[in-house]
């Protein structure tokens, strides 16, 4: 079985190396997609990714992981998806927003977070660009972090946060499988603990069949 990942803005793939190693350990092969939100538009590095998973999806079943915009970039290309090819068997987000991030809507009209985020940090902080990314229709499992960093009180207003992105900002009635975990928004890929998550959803999805 394949796992596919995803990184987070500003992150390369190499931030998933810890938790690839964990999942080769278990006996997964493992592949990562990388982007830059400086030079590419949300659109276009979504069109890259849905080829990339196409590719994944001929080679037999799969997973997909995605931290934080990675998340939304494999919401994205799933719903693009060709019906032709074949769906993974789980997608797993990482500290993922599913609702518009506060923290892009504070920050969308400094210069230099347009500039160094680019379309996808607009996009983050966009109802209805959010939205039209639209439910997932295969098994999903939100893993969020709630080890939040000493922001001010009035950026989450009190709510669970990874520092990054709040629960409710990873939450959505469509999400049936949410588990919350004592992690830092930037260190999920790297916890021990977010790689059992993955590998005992993927045995529960086998002995279920699917």
């Amino acid at each position: 079985m394949h796992a596919l990942f995803v990184h987070g803005m500003g992150r390369s793939p190499l931030s998933g190396q810890p938790l690839l190693l964990q999942l080769r350990r278990a006996g997964l092969l493992t592949g990562t997609f990388g982007y830059s939100v400086a030079l590419e538009a949300f659109p276009e590095i979504r069109d890259r990714l849905v080829a990339r998973i196409s590719a994944v999806a001929e080679k037999g079943s799969y997973a997909v992981v995605g931290h934080s915009l990675g998340g939304v970039l494999l919401r994205a290309a799933l719903n693009y998806l060709p019906a032709a090819v074949r769906r993974p068997r789980h997608l797993f987000l990482l500290g993922s927003p599913v609702q518009p991030s506060c923290i892009a809507q504070r920050l969308g009209a400094n210069p230099l977070f347009r500039g160094l985020a680019g379309d996808c940090g607009q996009l983050l902080g966009s109802t209805a660009r959010m939205e039209e990314i639209g439910p997932m229709t295969v098994p999903t499992t939100a893993i969020v972090g709630r080890r939040g960093l000493p922001w001010p009180a009035k950026v989450f207003a009190g709510e669970a946060n990874d520092g990054v992105v709040s629960v409710a900002e990873a939450s959505a009635e469509w999400i049936e499988d949410q588990v919350v975990v004592d992690c830092v928004h930037t260190l999920l890929p790297a916890s021990r603990r977010v790689g059992e998550i993955i590998l005992e959803r993927l045995a529960q999805g086998a002995e279920r069949g699917h």
